[in-house]
Formats: structure tokens, sequence, C-alpha cells
């Protein structure tokens, strides 16, 4: 019998909820006549509805609720006073939702110094050096998104690679992945001082965390939760830089065609900016925001109930759990050692059993689970660990629990999420970013449950795309091109990596529409362009699923649509 493909995996559980639907849009229907109406038309409309996958015209009415998908001559006939929107030869795809994402972390990076890219330890430093000209002297100089697999050497930084630059001023600098960061002596001074009498020598080592020494000396490189030692005595950001950080951050989401994004781990107070946001108006996309871990926002969610902001932009329905660190910083928790690491099997950031006491907590108040997993111990642990809670009798028959990134899986171990009816949140750049020294990490039998996109969906595994930016752009058209063609955006190596796991284009755009809002019990609401549902779209110079695939990094966005209304356009 042939696996369901994702489409079927869409269907299913959608059935329930097309009758609600169509009676929705008929009630909608009624009374827009009686509304102020528009009616947008362009050469192809992709809906991602599976009744009408391909229209000329949509129409929505004041409330940005949509009431006609169609052909562009009855909708115009039947809406004879309506607003039009001709987007001509352009293509229309529902709003597109990124899966995995981190808003303030993006807004972070984009205030802090930009490191991505850099070739070089010597780079980064003169990068530091000009950032350094832009705020106060007597302010930390921070930086995010180094990457020592870009540099010819492969190795961890020291301290001694900006001392010499940086002498006295503190310096600390994120790793493109966030599970890691880099500082100088005056760093590690600073947070010396402010832990008290006990510094970094020696071999110990923070729960869940690894200081990297040089013998008995920290090198100045701190990996997850080691990372909290230091970051503890940076003096904390203003709320005028976190509103412009987190201004600046919706502002890339929404011109890279985003209207929807899944915020994980998201704090109270993250929550509280995001709602002020949201009163005054000001958020042009639909955040779902998940609790960043056993914390405060979850005994939120627990205490007051799940939230759901009016406007129908932000929501905190579910919660984000750690497991493991990274595969790039060699913190991925693995069943076996790393090959290019003998004795190294990596970190776990959360214990098991504070782990699976926080999954049964949340079962218990109804919040959604999703938890971050990336080597194959750490996915283990997860997928254990879910399997006994939702054998208890707090557990809901439509859970849609979620394991975000869900890298490397034991081959043994994938037919499980489906077993389980779990969703995979997972990120297309990642494999093209990992391609170059993944092997050397993993050796090559472990490959075969490595960024396994192919495998999970012939299971029938719901495939929710994103990005986890800023590990990753923020731009989704980037994701759709490394999910089709698993190739670097210079076509190597020709033919793709691992290319039996590569998607259809049609499956990715599903994986940042369709499937993304499903995931987050959002199928009522948005993925789709149907009656009833909200008018979020994105207008595209090109159709992404008619031109080459080597093509779909380099599309248009001409504007991007929620709610009807425009928050984006390129002219």
């Amino acid at each position: 019998m042939r696996p369901r493909t994702l489409l079927t995996a869409l269907i299913l559980p959608l059935a329930g909820l097309v009758a609600a639907t169509q009676a929705q849009a008929q009630a909608v229907q009624a009374d827009a006549a009686d509304e102020a109406v528009a009616v947008l038309t362009a050469a192809r409309i992709h809906t991602e509805n599976p009744a009408a996958p391909l229209a000329t015209a949509i129409a929505w009415n004041e409330h940005g609720r949509l009431v006609a998908v169609g052909k562009a001559a009855e909708l115009r006939k039947r809406y004879p006073k309506a607003r039009h929107v001709d987007a001509g030869k352009a293509t229309v795809v529902p709003g597109l939702i990124d899966a995995h994402a981190h808003l303030m972390g993006l807004g972070d990076a984009l205030m802090l110094a930009d490191l991505t890219g850099a070739d070089s330890r010597e780079e980064v430093v003169r990068r530091l050096q000009a950032f350094a000209q832009t705020v106060p002297a007597d302010a930390w100089i921070r930086g995010w998104g180094w990457d020592q697999n870009r540099w010819p050497e492969r190795q961890f930084p020291t301290v001694a690679d900006l001392d010499a630059a940086f002498p006295d001023r503190p310096v600390w600098l994120l790793r493109v992945d966030g599970h890691a960061g880099w500082g100088n002596s005056a760093a590690l001074r600073a947070a010396e001082a402010a832990q008290g009498a006990r510094g970094f020598a020696g071999d110990w080592h923070p729960e869940g965390g690894r200081i990297v020494r040089d013998g008995d000396r920290a090198t100045g490189v701190f990996v997850d939760e080691a990372m909290r030692l230091v970051e503890r005595a940076i003096p904390a950001p203003t709320e005028a830089f976190r509103e412009e950080a987190l201004r600046r951050a919706l502002s890339a989401a929404v011109a890279n065609g985003l209207t929807g994004v899944h915020d994980m781990g998201v704090s109270r107070d993250d929550l509280a900016l995001m709602r002020r946001f949201a009163d005054a108006g000001r958020l042009p996309l639909r955040i779902d925001a998940y609790a960043d871990g056993d914390g405060g926002a979850l005994a939120d969610l627990c205490a007051q109930g799940l939230y759901r902001h009016d406007g129908g932009r932000l929501q905190m329905t579910g919660v984000k759990l750690y497991m493991d660190g990274a595969l790039g910083s060699r913190g991925a928790a693995l069943l076996a050692d790393y090959s290019d690491d003998p004795g190294n099997r990596g970190l776990l950031v959360t214990d098991p059993a504070a782990f699976g006491a926080a999954v049964i907590k949340a079962r218990d108040c109804g919040v959604q689970v999703a938890t971050h997993a990336i080597g194959d111990r750490g996915n283990r642990i997860v997928l254990d660990t879910y399997e006994y809670a939702l054998r208890g009798k707090g557990a809901r028959p439509d859970h849609r629990w979620r394991v975000e990134h869900a890298q490397v899986v034991a081959a043994e171990d994938i037919p499980r999420f489906a077993q389980l009816r779990l969703v995979a949140s997972m990120q297309p750049t990642h494999a093209t970013s990992d391609m170059p020294w993944a092997e050397d990490r993993l050796g090559h039998e472990r490959l075969e449950g490595a960024y396994a996109w192919r495998r999970f969906l012939d299971l029938g595994v719901p495939l929710a795309l994103g990005s986890d930016f800023p590990v990753e752009s923020v731009d989704p058209r980037l994701g759709l091109f490394a999910a089709v063609n698993r190739t670097d955006r210079a076509g190597h190596p020709p033919g793709g990596w691992l290319p039996g796991q590569k998607l259809t284009a049609a499956e990715a755009l599903r994986g940042f529409t369709a499937a993304a809002a499903w995931a987050a019990h959002d199928e009522g609401e948005v993925g789709r362009l149907a009656p009833g549902l909200r008018a979020d779209f994105v207008v595209l110079d090109r159709d992404p699923l008619a031109i080459p695939a080597e093509g779909l990094d380099d599309l248009k966005v001409r504007s991007t649509w929620v709610d009807g209304q425009p928050v984006y356009n390129a002219d």
C-alpha cells in the first residue's frame, strides 16, 4: 500500500473543517453585497485549497475575510462596485508562514554587529572594529553570526583572536546557531566578577552547557547553557532598544513575503512587548508565540488559559522546550560519538526527567508541545517522552505535538512520528548550510536519517517548514529553493546533496502555507485561500510552481497582504 502523502495527511484532519468553513462562507457571502468588497485579479492564484487549487481572482470584505475565490470575470460581475486590485501577470499564493523562527532574535541581530558570512577570524575583527565606531564607548561590543565552519581551520576561536583589537572593552559574539558564544578577556573578567569567587578555570561545566578549555583555562567559547555565565554580566537592553529590535524584525519579515511566524521561545516580557504592538495596531503579520520553556509564560498559560489577542494577529497556545544543542557547535545529543570528535556525544540542555515533567504539565494545561531536538539521541528522548505522555488521560486526540528540527533521526525512529501523530517542523536551509561539514560530524551511515524531508513526507508526517531565523535568512524563498534543489545558490553540489530527500515545489510551498498553518491549529484561519478564511496572501512576480527550480531564490515579492491590507509594497 502506498504511504500517505502530506496532502492526504492534511486533507484527512481538515475533513471536519470543510462543512464548518462552507457554512461560514455562506454566511459571509450573504452579507457581502452590503459590505465594501475588494477584488484582486491576477494571472494565476494558487489557493492551496484541494477543492479549487487554481483561480484568477479573490474577493474579501471590509473585515479582511475572503468571500469568494474563482475566475476574474465571474467575481467582477458578482461585485460590480468592488474596489479592484489588478496584479496583472503576477502570481498570488497564500501568505507565507515561517513555522520556526525567532523574531526578537532577528531584531537583536539587526541591532548588533553582523558577522554572518565572515570567512575568517580576521574578517570578524574587521567588522567589529567598524561596528565599534557606531556604539557608545562604554558599551559592550556585541555581534551575531560567526561560524567557524566557514573558516580555513574550522576550529573554535579564542580570546586571543579578539584581545589584540579590544584589550579593555568587553566583546561577546553569538554563533550563527545561537548555541555558542565567544568572548574576549575583558568579557570573561566581567563575567567572573559578576558570578563571584568561582572562576572559569578547572574542569567543571554548568548543567546543559560546556566551557571550552585549553587545559584548565577557558578559551573564550561557551556552549549552550554555559553562555549564561557571560550573558548575566551584560547590561540589560532598554525598552527602547527592544521596541526598535522588534520593529526591525517585523519589517524584514513582511518585506520577504511572510504573513505569519511561529515564534519559538517567547518570554513573558517578550509577549508583553508584542501585546503592546498588537494593541497599537503595529503588528503587520500574525505571531503564533510559543512560551519559552517551563517558565513564567507557561505558568501564565496554565493559570489564565490560552492567550489570543482580539485582533487576531497574536496568540500563545503552545510551549517550546529544549532537549539538546546544535550540530554546528557539536552540542546536538548523539547516540554515538561525533565522527570528528571522539568521546563527545553532545549535550542534553534539559534533564530528561525535568523535560518529562514539563511535557506532562503542558499536556494537562491543554498547551501544544513543541520541542527542539537536533541529534538522534535528543530526538529519541523526545519521542519516548511524547509516547509516554500521550498515553495519559490528559492527552487530546488532535494534539499536533511538534518536534522542532528533527534534524538527525535514527532511521528506525522516523516511523514513530507518524505513529504518534506528530508534526515534523523542519528548516530546509539548515541542510544546505550544514552540508559542507555534516558528514564530517556524523559519518556517512547516520546521514540516512539526516535532513530527511522526503522520508517523513512519504510516511504521511505533516511537514511544516521554516527558517529558524536569524540562524538562517528570514527570506522564505531561500527555503523554497533549498527544499527543491538541496544545493547552495551557486548550484553546488550538482544534482543536490542527498538528492533523494528533495521536495517538489508544490510540496515546499505547502510546507510554508497550509502545512505550517495546520501545525499551529490555524487551518481555519490562514494557510489557504478559501471563502471564510483571512485574506492573507503574497503577490509574486512569477509562478513558483512553473519556473525552473534554480530560479526560486530569485522570485520577487511585489506585495504582502494581511487581512486584505498591504503591509509591504515593493513600489
